[in-house]
């Protein structure tokens, strides 16, 4: 047995991954959920108004909301999104010995299941969900276009970043599966323009229209109403983002940024401690038959990066935009996978040793963070 384990120790990184979620879950419910609790006592009881849509459909339900509804409710999302990402492996490269170290690196990497678990109630696991399904559906009509798009606008309207944060990956997505596959025609451009038209525009109404239009204590007097414990009125300290303009966000991160930035080199570590997955990644798009396959994909890449680097400037939550960055280049390799190769890509070896240390590493580290790394 021992024997068995020195020969591919990816099986026990694989149960240690699963120890470590369990231990970043217990330590998550411990902690008091400020932002994700607010979150479902908003609605649209007042109006339009941003980051609204999962309290509304939380008070579609219920009148008093227990706190214990935010794990309830994201618990189920990460299980949903863990249970996706499965069925895609499986469907883009299947389960085996030869796959397992593909498969550990990305399933256990402290960008993705391991932070969305730290970060229970945020609304970044959204995005990969609504990112997973459109990377199992069928993307044969316009209708994978049409389903796009609906996700793309529900995102919006549970928080507006996400135009910045997933829908660039959805509109990558559906680029890779649907435009470079089966084809450009007027009407499916025609159809693609009118979809980001009417996500763009939704955007701009959320992010200068969806302020709160009554006074902050008449607000909070409202979000107790909905309290299923009103004394804990300390949930309810971040009730300023719905009044804080754009300009006061940006002012903000601008000036903690000298503070923030101290953890660009941890960061930067990280990075390199998925180089086996990188280059396997890299890898896959050099094998690509199609150079403007090739060449559109490097630049879908550029521009995810890009608009995750425009959210850097803007609000400070650095260690989530670097684990849901790192996320949809994941969900990004998946999709070029289905791609037409001239070549068979090599998948990640089993044997190597500094790939055996860096999955070890990255199997430690049990998150990475909200703001700061750790």
């Amino acid at each position: 047995m021992i024997a068995d384990i020195q020969k591919n120790p990816w099986r026990v990184l694989l149960a240690i991954n699963a120890a470590v979620i369990v231990g970043v879950f217990i330590h998550k419910i411990l902690l008091p959920p400020y932002v994700p609790y607010i979150h479902l006592l908003v609605d649209y009881h007042f109006g339009f108004i941003k980051r609204a849509l999962i309290g509304a459909i939380v008070a579609l339900f219920t009148d008093k909301v227990p706190v214990w509804l935010v794990f309830a409710i994201s618990g189920a999302a990460w299980l949903v999104t863990l249970g996706l990402f499965l069925r895609l492996f499986q469907k883009t490269f299947g389960f085996s010995n030869k796959t397992l170290p593909l498969f550990v690196l990305i399933v256990g990497s402290p960008y993705f299941l391991k932070n969305f678990m730290h970060t229970l109630g945020h609304f970044d696991i959204y995005g990969c969900v609504f990112a997973l399904i459109l990377l199992l559906m069928p993307a044969g009509s316009l209708l994978f276009v049409a389903t796009a798009t609906l996700f793309a606008i529900i995102l919006v309207l549970i928080h507006h970043i996400h135009l910045l944060m997933y829908v660039p990956t959805i509109i990558t997505i559906v680029g890779i599966r649907h435009y470079l596959v089966h084809g450009i025609t007027r009407t499916n451009i025609a159809f693609g323009f009118v979809a980001l038209l009417c996500v763009s525009t939704l955007f701009l109404a959320a992010q200068f229209l969806g302020t709160m239009p009554i006074p902050e204590a008449d607000f909070l007097a409202y979000l107790k109403s909905r309290m299923a414990d009103p004394s804990r009125t300390s949930l309810l300290q971040f009730s300023y983002i719905w009044y804080q303009p754009l300009s006061k966000e940006v002012s903000d991160t601008w000036k903690w940024l000298p503070h923030n930035i101290l953890g660009l080199p941890v960061f930067a570590l990280l990075l390199w401690l998925h180089t086996p997955l990188w280059r396997y990644f890299a890898d896959l798009i050099a094998a690509l038959a199609n150079e403007l396959h090739r060449r559109l994909v490097i630049a879908a890449l550029l521009g995810i990066s890009l608009a995750y680097l425009i959210m850097f400037a803007m609000v400070f939550d650095y260690s989530r935009w670097m684990s849901n960055w790192a996320v949809c280049m994941f969900l990004i390799l998946h999709a070029v996978k289905t791609l037409p190769a001239a070549r068979e890509t090599a998948l990640i070896p089993s044997d190597d040793k500094r790939t055996n240390i860096f999955g070890l590493v990255l199997t430690l580290i049990p998150r990475v963070g909200i703001v700061r790394p750790f």
